[in-house]
Order: C-alpha cells, then sequence, then structure tokens
C-alpha cells in the first residue's frame, strides 16, 4: 500500500485539527503542449522533504506552531465525464472546514473554478499569476479546458487581477479592454519599477475575501523549465514572493485558498524545489500574519528529527 504524502515529511494532523490542509489535485486531462501536470502534486511533496523547517524570510518554524494535513487526492476515475469529476472536486471542497488556510495542488489550471466556488461563494477576488489570460470560453471543444477557468471565474461574478501575462487570444485582449472587472498587470510593463510599485500599492489596498491562484508558468523559464505551457519572461523568484507579502500583509484582505497549478516535474527536480519552498513561504508568510507565531509550540513538526 502507498503510504499517505506528507510536507516536509512531517506527520498529517486530523484534519479537523488541521491550520494548513494541502489538497493534491493531480488532474491532467485537457494538456495543450507539455504533458506531466499530474505527476506535479507529489513530485512537489517529495521535494518538500529537502526544505529546512526554518523559514528564513519570516525567521521562525510555522509548523513548530501549527498543525498542517495532507488530505488525500482528488482524482478523476476512469471513463468519468469532465463535468461529474468538477462537481466532485466541488463538492470535496465544499465539505472543508473554512478556517484553514488551504493550499491546493495542480494539476491543470482546470480544477480552480470549482473549488473557487465552494469555497468563496460569496463572491470575491482573484488574484491570478500566469503567463496566459485563460479568459477563453471554451477550448478544444471544453468549458473545462485549462485555457477557460478565469473565464468562467469572472462570468460568476468575481473581480481578476491578472499578473504576468504575456500571451493572450485577441478576444481575450478585447474582454479585458472592455471588461472593468479585469485588470491586468502585462508582464513587459511590470518591468518598469514605477508600474510594479503600483502593482503591490493595488495589493495593499484590497480588502475582503482573496483567493491567490498561481500558474508556474507565471514565472521565468530561466528559473522553472518544468511547466506545461512555458513562455518567455516572466515574474522573478523575488518578485513572486513580493506579491504573496503584499497579500499576506494586507489585514483587510481574507486570504484563505491559495492553488499552485501546471508543475511538470523535471530530471534536474528544480522546479519542483522551486514549487515545495513556494508552499512553504505561503505557509510562513500566512501563519506569521494571522499570528500563529505567537501559539504554544504544539505544531506538526514537534517530535519530529530534523537532524
Amino acid at each position: 500500500m502507498k503510504r499517505p504524502m506528507q510536507f516536509l515529511s512531517l506527520p498529517n494532523a486530523a484534519p479537523a485539527d488541521a491550520d494548513v490542509l494541502i489538497l493534491p489535485v493531480p488532474h491532467e486531462q485537457t494538456v495543450t503542449y507539455k504533458a506531466g501536470t499530474a505527476n506535479g502534486p507529489e513530485a512537489i511533496l517529495a521535494a518538500s522533504e529537502q526544505l529546512e523547517f526554518f523559514e528564513e524570510d519570516m525567521a521562525w518554524c510555522p509548523l513548530q506552531h501549527m498543525k498542517l494535513t495532507v488530505l488525500p487526492t482528488v482524482e478523476a476515475i476512469e471513463h468519468e465525464a469532465e463535468e461529474a469529476f468538477h462537481r466532485r472536486l466541488f463538492e470535496t471542497a465544499e465539505q472543508l472546514p473554512a478556517k484553514p488556510l488551504l493550499i491546493a495542488l495542480g494539476g491543470e489550471h482546470s480544477i480552480t473554478p470549482e473549488m473557487l466556488f465552494a469555497r468563496l461563494p460569496a463572491g470575491g477576488t482573484v488574484v491570478h499569476i500566469d503567463a496566459h489570460a485563460d479568459l477563453r470560453p471554451r477550448y478544444h471543444g471544453s468549458i473545462y479546458n485549462h485555457a477557460c477557468p478565469m473565464y468562467r471565474i469572472r462570468a460568476r461574478g468575481y473581480r481578476l487581477i491578472q499578473i504576468g501575462i504575456r500571451s493572450l487570444h485577441a478576444n481575450e485582449a478585447a474582454q479585458i479592454e472592455s471588461d472593468d472587472g479585469i485588470t491586468v498587470w502585462f508582464d513587459r510593463a511590470l518591468q518598469r519599477p514605477g508600474v510594479w510599485q503600483q502593482l503591490l500599492d493595488q495589493l495593499a489596498s484590497l480588502s475582503g475575501p482573496v483567493w491567490l491562484s498561481i500558474d508556474m508558468d507565471g514565472f521565468d523559464p530561466a528559473l522553472i523549465t518544468g511547466v506545461g505551457t512555458p513562455q518567455p519572461g516572466g515574474l522573478s523568484w523575488h518578485q513572486g514572493l513580493d506579491l504573496l507579502q503584499a497579500l499576506t500583509a494586507n489585514r483587510a484582505v481574507d486570504l484563505r485558498n491559495i492553488d499552485i497549478v501546471e508543475l511538470v516535474p523535471e530530471p534536474g527536480r528544480v522546479s519542483e524545489m522551486m514549487a515545495a519552498k513556494l508552499v512553504q513561504k505561503c505557509i510562513s508568510y500566512w501563519g506569521k500574519s494571522q499570528g500563529f507565531d505567537q501559539r504554544l509550540t504544539q505544531g506538526s513538526q514537534i517530535g519530529a528529527d530534523d537532524e
């Protein structure tokens, strides 16, 4: 029997007691370029075994104070219709406790909408890091294609802030131009310091529920080659962390949901290590912002050997 997946090789807490829930969703049905996103969640969690418990930016060991569990994977069943899988994903997310931080690991980007609809049914803002706009109403005959999630999300009234975009269809560009509910920070413009600061200022001014959706191809492929649809340009590692910090430091924002998608494991393992480190940063920045560092040391790390 395959052992349960773990983060940092730490034992999984009971979901009801967890402060952080990691949900692997190794779904890959609409890939259009490089295959392998279905192997992303397991590779990310395996890479996490090589991380230190100490997180250097916030200068603490988050899981001394926080409890974490890696939930059972949500996988497609053989011959299952697309709609049936996504309905089952919605039901899974809907049943999870609302208070913990949820980090969903893809799999392709098509997994985001149903989890969002389940976890933020009253609406909110989606901060979307990606090379692609993902605003096609359908692609290759399917509304569930990985090119469509942000269209489906915007159609339900959620506001979009898209960051790092550098590949889009003319129809997507027209929608962005005509829709005040979509703000796009194009990749080339973000290379200018003044524009980058404007983006950080916008994130610092947000309020209410926020969902952070990170397609790993939003980063520069010189840093992370293991993605399904790479594009030249993109965010640096530290730019990505600046965005995360701007959101978690904003006390007017309720950020309890993050997805990290489109990771394709590669032989050098750098890509999955970067994704694993990003998961750790999400836990650390969010946990510190919530005051978990003031709690007693009763987290998942207690009793674990890190020598």
